[in-house]
């Protein structure tokens, strides 16, 4: 029901709750989302970074997605980055933020506290 969808969704974007459309390009996201929807954040699946340093195909998908979400004023998130140049391709095309191993291992509440802090002893690649 995307009436009710986006009812839902514009009543949480006015109590200033932002809108990410997770695991775009796989399963079930569609581009009518986009269309439809309010939406502040599009994430670009793990699938698609994985190869991005040697995958012609993963490449184009990605910088299409990024000028994609630029379009629409959305931001953009990848997930799933492990390596530097993963990072680095997506840094160069435009995304805005990146999720995965390089930054951080995935955190409990105390670890995350401490990690935003700087006490953490968390090591990243």
């Amino acid at each position: 029901d995307t009436g009710r969808a986006v009812n839902l969704l514009s009543t949480l974007r006015a109590q200033g709750v932002q809108v990410a459309l997770d695991d775009f390009g796989t399963g079930y996201s569609s581009l009518a989302y986009l269309k439809h929807l309010p939406i502040d954040v599009l994430k670009i699946d793990k699938s698609f970074v994985v190869d991005l340093a040697t995958s012609v195909q993963d490449q184009a998908i990605v910088k299409s997605v990024i000028t994609l979400a630029r379009s629409l004023k959305m931001q953009v998130l990848a997930e799933g980055v492990e390596t530097k140049a993963q990072c680095d391709f997506l840094s160069q095309h435009g995304c805005d933020i990146i999720q995965g191993y390089l930054t951080s291992v995935p955190l409990n509440r105390d670890d995350f506290d401490l990690f935003m802090t700087g006490r953490s002893l968390v090591v990243m690649s």
